[in-house]
């Protein structure tokens, strides 16, 4: 399969996945509230960041995509506890979207979950993607 392909392949199922994980983290806000909704959302903004990982790297393993994508959501949750996001998030509901306000330490187990959900579809995929065209994985 040449590149262009694969990386169409790769891709689209990446970017399917990102917007799924919008919705996902939307009906999950209006459906539930509280701790259900927040560590949900937690979790669905790493399964984003992993999407975005594939999407610009559409051959990384699952294993890095989602070490990158947690460590992502890691140091955006970090950078919280400065205080920046929260003050920059006042002026912007882009930035208070992407960066969230305060800092919360379970959220660091939750950014887990996600990248290791994502993770774990993105193996799957993978392995039955290759299995099915004869190749290696």
């Amino acid at each position: 399969m040449d590149g262009l392909r694969r990386g169409t392949v790769v891709r689209l199922p990446a970017a399917a996945g990102g917007v799924l994980a919008v919705v996902a983290g939307l009906a999950v806000r209006a459906a539930a509230g509280g701790d259900l909704a927040k560590y949900a959302g937690d979790a669905l903004y790493t399964v984003l960041v992993y999407a975005l990982v594939v999407l610009v790297a559409p051959r990384v393993r699952p294993v890095r995509a989602a070490v990158v994508a947690a460590g992502v959501s890691w140091l955006v949750e970090l950078f919280q506890a400065t205080g920046l996001p929260e003050e920059w998030g006042r002026r912007s509901g882009l930035v208070h979207l992407v960066l969230g306000s305060t800092f919360n330490p379970p959220d660091l187990f939750w950014y887990l979950v996600g990248a290791g959900c994502a993770g774990a579809l993105h193996r799957v995929l993978r392995t039955s993607r290759v299995a099915a065209a004869g190749g290696a994985a």
